[in-house]
């Protein structure tokens, strides 16, 4: 009997020293590979509690203390399930060519425009500026390109065919965000990056100068050239690999000048922010409203349609547009379901809804050429 337990024994220890080597070489590949990103400091930690009420116990936190952690916990709302299509069409989505590319011009600093490049890739011409939000180009949704979710719809151009970025800002740091590939490729191009609390480290991992970037707290408001940024809350998470859930900030934004007042959603589930974020700032000429990706696995960081139209008119928006739908597949509705839907409620409640092609540039003072439902 000894020379049996004799070899369970090895057995079992060769069986440790792999496991073992697995979990090094997993630890290695998170810490080293760099689509992962940085980490804070101490002294970041101590910055972001004095500037955020919401950070402490070293994570961020949601205004009602909601975390994913928590997800099952929560009652699902009705889905009011509309398509029947599955989450990836069978067709090309049909794009159009930015208006910036086919002019090469600036806007003038009176005129607002905003081009969609599917998902939350928004470029937009506000006061003169051109400024982009969350860009993804690649064209898989992952920290590695073998793996993850391979887009169904691409951007009308490339990054090598956008013009100079005056501001990039990033709602959050999840892949489908915050793309590290990207970034590099777009770095060369960006003269100042906005970003929630703790993004900065990311950006500054990746080589971006810490110059070059301002960091936000709920609530803070930079200005740059006449154009005033405000970080405003949102309900969601963050985090780009397992050990660093709520490590970073996550938040929406109001763009504001003499001209125009736009909110853009970043990603959030529905709560009282909208209601507060109205109080402080009034109606929203434009309002980008995250759309997609919902399930009633976790109502409470992403919006149904029927709250996205909810927040959109608490905003007080004149025209809204849904984004955050039309190019990936994170979730198991169908693929057209939430615009679909979008359109239903934003009817109902009397809102005008703009629904462009990818790529195709919306000019604010003419809403109701975007009207055409390219999709059907």
């Amino acid at each position: 009997m000894i020379k049996p337990v004799k070899i369970l024994l090895s057995v079992l220890g060769g069986l440790g020293i792999l496991i073992a080597a697995i979990i090094l070489i997993a630890l290695v590949f998170v810490f080293l590979w760099p689509s992962f990103g940085g980490s804070a400091s101490r002294q970041d930690k101590i910055d972001y509690a004095g500037r955020a009420p919401n950070f402490y116990d070293g994570v961020f936190h949601n205004d009602n203390g909601f975390s994913p952690m928590s997800l099952q916990k929560d009652p699902a709302p009705d889905p009011k399930k509309i398509s029947d299509n599955t989450p990836r069409p069978d067709f090309e989505f049909p794009v159009k060519t930015p208006d910036f590319i086919q002019n090469g011009q600036r806007a003038p600093v009176d005129e607002f425009n905003s081009t969609w490049m599917g998902h939350s890739t928004i470029f937009m011409q506000m006061h003169g500026m051109n400024i982009l939000f969350d860009p993804v180009f690649s064209e898989v949704i992952s920290p590695v390109s073998f793996v993850g979710s391979r887009r169904f719809s691409h951007p009308s151009i490339t990054v090598e065919q956008l013009p100079e970025v005056d501001i990039l800002i990033l709602t959050h740091d999840h892949y489908d965000h915050l793309d590290y590939n990207s970034i590099k490729k777009l770095d060369s191009k960006v003269k100042r990056y906005v970003v929630p609390l703790g993004v900065e480290n990311h950006l500054e991992k990746w080589g971006v100068q810490s110059s070059k970037i301002t960091n936000m707290a709920w609530w803070e408001e930079t200005q740059i050239d006449g154009l005033t940024i405000a970080c405003t809350p949102a309900q969601h998470f963050s985090g780009r690999k397992l050990i660093d859930n709520m490590h970073t900030l996550w938040a929406s934004y109001v763009l504001k000048d003499e001209f125009h007042q736009i909110f853009e959603s970043g990603d959030s589930g529905y709560n009282s922010h909208f209601e507060k974020i109205h109080e402080k700032y009034g109606d929203m000429d434009f309002v980008l409203i995250e759309c997609g990706q919902y399930d009633v696995q976790w109502p409470l960081v992403h919006m149904f349609p029927e709250q996205s139209v909810s927040a959109a008119k608490t905003l007080g928006a004149k025209i809204v547009q849904p984004i955050h739908w039309g190019a990936v597949i994170l979730s198991r509705h169908g693929w057209d379901d939430p615009v679909e839907r979008f359109l239903k409620e934003s009817s109902a409640l009397g809102l005008v809804a703009v629904t462009p092609y990818i790529g195709q540039t919306v000019h604010l003072d003419d809403a109701g050429r975007y009207a055409e439902r390219w999709w059907r």
